[in-house]
């Protein structure tokens, strides 16, 4: 399976990509709307918030591999920014 979307990369297998925002606000308002996408899509990603660095790896846990929930995410999270 191919997986492409735009910015994001594959890393540890899992689909990965690093955010850079202004400040931590600006970080936090991120974080905050990329959950309420993952609770409407049931679907929740792993990530890491060092002040203004949002990092976020997705992978369908119960599967151990990138699935479509994964792309969808990242297609989602990448409108919002």
């Amino acid at each position: 399976m191919s997986y492409s979307v735009k910015h994001w990369e594959i890393s540890n297998n899992t689909l990965y990509r690093k955010f850079i925002f202004k400040d931590f606000n600006d970080a936090f308002n991120f974080i905050k709307k990329v959950a309420i996408i993952a609770e409407k899509q049931n679907h929740h990603p792993n990530w890491k918030n060092n002040y203004n660095v949002v990092e976020i790896n997705l992978i369908t846990h119960e599967l151990n591999k990138i699935t479509n929930k994964d792309l969808l995410l990242a297609k989602s999270i990448n409108k919002i920014i």
